[in-house]
């Protein structure tokens, strides 16, 4: 395929939607095993994944027994409010050029966002690259410049490889405010929580370019919940939920990819090796709604210790309550969906956002908002 209208057409949606309704009734049945059960419950892990869902009407033309449920893959979103307090510290002292991605700027603090920190005279700059926080280190070498290096393995990769290309030239005053996160030890959190029943996944493609396929086998095998990664057109979507159904129906529990176009198994070797010498696998990581986990982020390796805007800045790693209005962090764990949220579309909108799900443009609240709340773009009609 070589346009994106491909990846859009009609007709094949029509197809698609023929083939899931077919199917998902062999594939509750399955599922019952005697018992009753009213939906299958598939969670779609990426904030990118969700926003496509809504824009394109996928859940409005979906069998009435198959549910998606929106999951954590929204890195701003799971930042938790002590590491935006800690953020806008840094970005306060006088010595600090603060830099960032934009989508951080108005994930509101306990007191106030990055961008309000900034509107009061702090040094926070927007850029698309952390090799762009390394531009800004090297035209002022009088000022610490600080990256908020944020995401899942995504872009892990871009930020270990811009520490590598700032010890190689010798850039003293950089370094990262690092808060990047792992994608498995999060689903393992939630498929081992008691709120939560689900029965597979659609998953995250961004990610899988990196880790590969393979990681993913200890859902199928010790879990025994199918997972398909998928891209992010909405027929990569449809076909995804699919070859869930399809697993279902064959009573198959199995790693498949969709996605065959950017994903392989083992991933992506250099941006995997890249992470290896930069970072180490904390401890423990706090998650907006999900708390403590283990071995579910990444910290600075010693040998990197002088990027490590932490140990540079003795940081407190400091633990701040949600604000008790919002339920950020249940959407997060697919409890809630967004419009069951009280303040949702009231006292929270993208203009004055009380939680993070609202301000990312991965968030689920924020896509809602733009696709949902008047009546959804529908890509097909479906009969059902």
């Amino acid at each position: 395929m070589k346009y994106v209208d491909e990846f859009r057409e009609p007709d094949k949606a029509k197809a698609l939607i023929k083939e899931i309704n077919k199917v998902s009734e062999s594939a509750i049945n399955y599922l019952s095993n005697g018992k009753k059960k009213e939906k299958i419950k598939i969670m779609e892990v990426c904030g990118g994944h969700t926003h496509a869902i809504f824009k394109y009407g996928i859940e409005e033309i979906l069998p009435p027994t198959v549910e998606l449920i929106h999951g954590p893959g929204c890195p701003v979103c799971i930042m938790p409010r002590g590491k935006i307090d800690e953020a806008i510290e840094l970005a306060g002292n006088s010595q600090v050029i603060f830099v960032t991605f934009g989508d951080t700027m108005r994930v509101p603090g306990s007191k106030k966002s990055l961008m309000q920190a900034k509107a009061e005279g702090a040094d926070i700059r927007m850029v698309y690259s952390p090799l762009d926080a390394l531009k800004i280190a090297r035209e002022n070498p009088d000022k610490e410049v600080v990256f908020f290096a944020i995401g899942f393995e995504t872009t892990a990769p871009s930020t270990a490889l811009t520490v590598l290309q700032a010890e190689q030239e010798g850039i003293e005053n950089f370094s990262l405010f690092a808060n990047h996160v792992l994608v498995m030890p999060a689903l393992q959190a939630l498929l081992s929580s008691p709120d939560l029943q689900l029965d597979g996944f659609v998953g995250p493609g961004h990610v899988s370019t990196v880790i590969g396929t393979n990681p993913y086998q200890i859902i199928a095998e010790k879990y025994r919940k199918p997972i398909v990664i998928s891209g992010f057109e909405p027929l990569d979507i449809l076909q995804s939920i699919w070859m869930v159904l399809k697993q279902f129906s064959e009573g198959r529990c199995e790693v498949e990819n969709q996605y065959t176009r950017l994903v392989t198994e083992k991933g992506n070797n250099p941006g995997l090796n890249a992470i290896k010498k930069v970072f180490t696998v904390r401890s423990l990581f706090e998650w907006r709604g999900l708390g403590e986990i283990p071995d579910s982020g990444l910290e600075i390796s010693p040998e990197y210790k002088q990027f490590d805007a932490e140990f540079k800045f003795s940081l407190s790693n400091k633990k701040v309550a949600d604000n008790k209005a919002c339920q950020c962090g249940e959407i997060l764990k697919g409890v809630l969906k967004p419009w069951q949220c009280k303040v949702f579309g009231t006292a929270c909108t993208p203009e004055t956002p009380i939680g993070a799900c609202m301000v990312s443009s991965e968030g689920a609240c924020a896509a809602y908002y733009q696709y949902g709340k008047n009546n959804p773009k529908i890509l097909v009609n479906s009969n059902r």
